[in-house]
């Protein structure tokens, strides 16, 4: 449709912003959220590390490191409920803990895209040439970086085009992805359940799921793992301006998103665990290619089912992770904070189609650049993500607790679950933070062993992009963003906004 011709009820249909309301209903945020993970890519992809780390006990890593983000999914609910801004943590630590810290919220939202869209869609490229049999052209990188920059630009331009559009995209992605894994999964229990399984699986134990004997440097190593696992279901919740349901809805579908990873998961790594020896599963330490062995071990001739499911995972979560980015920036821009270009929202399509674009040509070149290096760099790409979701993640559960602060004695349900949850986790975030950084320290302990600055290649890219974060926000507070640098923060929220989100205070409180 041409710009011009944009009926006029679709301009009244927009927020303040300038985004389209109510094209994202509650199941299409939970679609979303869940794809904004790349469950299949992902468990395909780190299950072998977890095993390497935790052996039988990987289940119970990634129930330990699911606590947390729950308690931060929590954290999103809430502030949602107070404050439905698609700028999410950008917005709500502005208001909770100041500008500064805001910024760097934000920025670290704007980041994450960057750092693993092309490594998405490098699967996505990879695995549907060697779908359709041209396994030569799989193993090029020339063809497969180019095969992956042309389906960044396709996303890009499907999520410019429009939200309900993009929204039923993701609707097909999810069924498509998670119902093959269900597929999978349940073939798989089956077999272990009468003894068909093959016969270098693991014997099933409930200790699988314990994490008792565990030593405590292997579960946080394990857990730096499942921050990345669990990392983008928050995309939900920046979608809530173009949400039927603006307060309620999109934290739900976060939650929701958290607890159906929970146990695609386990399930997943009950059913791989089952099917192949320890000694096999270490073998695929960070590559998914795990995928096409199982696939033929439990599915036979369908096995190419899990490979669809990758390559759908690739495609999904490229897509939806341009979404944080591109509404924070749209958050930030409205705010002050950002160049006002950023402002931009499509006039026919209502979405902010200028920060979508920019996100999608920063990770083209972040990607392309990247692979020049070595297909390793990559890899360390996602490595340094964890240090950052760790750092904004862990800024939202404080954010939380300091803005409902007046409220936390409203009754014992507002204090666990808007001030103590919130809390611990991000307190194990900030823990886990830490490990990563003293970790990727050593040079060895990245995928490159490259050796910038005396550190490894994870922690430089994570300073990189905090360095460059401070600098670029000194240059705003110094030229365009004084309004925005001007607040104080320490804002708390509104009593009848508690009052609707947690029902009446206890007598005395």
């Amino acid at each position: 449709m041409d710009q011009q011709q944009a009926p006029a009820s679709q301009a009244a249909e927009r927020e303040s912003k300038g985004l389209t309301k109510g094209a994202v209903g509650f199941w299409d945020g939970v679609a979303i959220g869940v794809d904004s993970t790349a469950p299949a890519y992902t468990i395909a992809a780190v299950l072998g590390s977890i095993a390497i780390i935790a052996g039988t006990q990987a289940p119970a890593v990634l129930i330990v490191s699911f606590i947390p983000m729950l308690f931060i999914a929590g954290a999103f609910y809430y502030m949602n409920r107070a404050d439905p801004d698609c700028g999410t943590t950008f917005s709500w630590v502005t208001r909770a803990m100041g500008p500064w810290l805001g910024w760097m919220g934000g920025w670290a939202i704007f980041s994450t895209g960057v750092l693993v869209i092309g490594a998405q869609a490098d699967v996505a490229a990879k695995y549907t040439l060697v779908l359709v049999g041209l396994d030569s052209w799989a193993e090029s990188r020339v063809v497969v970086v180019a095969f992956a920059c042309l389906l960044i630009l396709a996303l890009t331009w499907l999520s410019v085009r429009g939200t309900e559009m993009s929204a039923h995209f993701q609707r097909i992605m999810v069924g498509v992805q998670v119902g093959a894994l269900v597929i999978f999964v349940v073939v798989a229990l089956l077999q272990m359940a009468t003894g068909r399984a093959s016969e270098e699986g693991n014997s099933f134990s409930w200790s699988w799921f314990s994490p008792v004997g565990l030593p405590a440097s292997a579960l946080i190593s394990g857990m730096l793992l499942g921050v990345f696992c669990y990392w983008g279901w928050e995309s939900a919740v920046n979608l809530n301006e173009e949400s039927e349901d603006t307060l309620d809805a999109p934290g739900r579908a976060g939650v929701v998103s958290t607890i159906i990873l929970l146990f695609v998961y386990l399930g997943s790594a009950v059913a791989i665990l089952g099917v192949m020896s320890l000694t096999s599963l270490e073998e695929y330490d960070d590559d998914e290619a795990l995928f096409g062995v199982v696939g033929d071990l439990v599915l036979g001739p369908f096995g190419w089912i899990l490979l669809v499911s990758i390559i759908i995972s690739g495609l999904a979560s490229t897509q939806t992770t341009i979404i944080p980015a591109s509404r924070g920036s749209l958050s930030m821009a409205v705010a002050g904070a950002f160049p006002n270009k950023f402002r931009e929202v499509h006039p026919a399509y209502g979405t902010p189609a200028f920060g979508t674009w920019v996100i999608g040509a920063a990770a083209i070149v972040w990607y392309v650049v990247g692979s020049l290096i070595s297909q390793n760099f990559l890899f360390d790409s996602l490595s340094a993500l964890s240090i950052v979701v760790a750092f904004y993640y862990g800024l939202t559960g404080l954010a939380c607790a300091l803005y409902w602060r007046r409220e936390l004695r409203r009754s014992v349900k507002a204090f666990v679950l808007v001030g103590l949850a919130p809390v611990v986790g991000a307190i194990v975030l900030f823990v886990l933070l830490v490990a990563a950084v003293l970790e990727y320290s050593d040079p060895a302990a990245s995928y490159t062993e490259a050796d910038i600055l005396g550190v490894g290649a994870p922690l430089a890219m994570a300073v990189f992009i905090f360095v460059v974060g401070l600098v670029l926000m000194v240059v705003s507070r110094l030229t365009f963003a004084q309004r925005y640098f001007a607040r104080r923060g320490g804002e708390q929220v509104d009593d009848a906004v508690a009052r609707a989100a947690l029902g009446p205070a206890m007598p005395g409180s």
